[in-house]
């Protein structure tokens, strides 16, 4: 996109008068403001495909291993966003991270849904999700033997897309501004879903996640935190 920036200059018709001996007085300089970032929209993908809502420097690091089809997450999405941004990521206290955390096909194909597009639309497209949850979920029970035997297909592409069309995903991802060949070129990435596999499995071992959502601060797992209610007072005493 180009934009076009137009000088506009107010100019004021005044008495010329000739004073030869009269240096012209330079303006002094402009005052500039000093550049504040909004770091409730910086997003930055790391080398693990997760991503970090917020400044990655920041002296808290809140980070949570989420599900797409797990209600929870979807619960902490909607209670926990405004207040964070607000109270800890808006003023530079902390950042979020959040890591797919993969337990079925359907958080594979959403996973892909999510980190569609460059990294300034994944938190949108993970709020958007998770705000229609019960809605793509709710199909799940009624799936004709048809149906069940696409989500079968060996061939990850057609499973993945057999997936995202039953559940209506496709209308859902249509109000974030994807149309149906670029959301089939992100169902398509296997590389991506093989490396979140993998980073499934390492957080199980390594962070010890057995649930969603769980939650580190600093990198350090919290145990018996599943809740926004739960996490709030722990992020609270960090954060005073």
């Amino acid at each position: 996109m180009t934009m076009v920036f137009k000088h506009l200059v107010a100019g004021v018709l005044a008495p010329c008068f000739a004073m030869a001996a009269s240096p012209a007085l330079a303006a002094p300089p402009a005052a500039h403001a000093p550049h504040v970032t909004n770091w409730n929209t910086t997003v930055t993908r790391t080398a693990n495909d997760s991503y970090i809502l917020g400044n990655p420097n920041a002296p808290l690091k809140l980070a949570a291993y989420i599900s797409y089809t797990c209600p929870h997450c979807a619960e902490f999405e909607g209670q926990a966003m405004a207040p964070l941004a607000i109270g800890m990521i808006g003023p530079n206290k902390g950042s979020y991270e959040v890591r797919p955390f993969l337990r079925n096909e359907i958080d594979v194909v959403a996973a892909l849904l999510a980190e569609c597009g460059p990294p300034s639309k994944f938190f949108g497209n993970t709020q958007l999700l998770l705000a229609t949850q019960t809605q793509w979920m709710a199909p799940i029970g009624s799936l004709s033997d048809a149906q069940k035997a696409r989500w079968e297909s060996k061939d990850f592409g057609t499973q993945m897309r057999a997936i995202a069309s039953d559940l209506g995903l496709y209308a859902i991802m249509d109000r974030r501004g994807y149309g149906r060949a670029d959301l089939d070129r992100c169902l398509t990435n296997k590389a991506l879903a093989d490396r979140l596999a993998a980073q499934t499995k390492a957080a199980v071992e390594k962070d010890f996640v057995q649930g969603t959502p769980t939650f580190l601060i600093d990198g350090v797992a919290l145990a018996g935190t599943y809740t926004w209610d739960a996490l709030k007072p722990q992020l609270d005493a960090r954060l005073k």
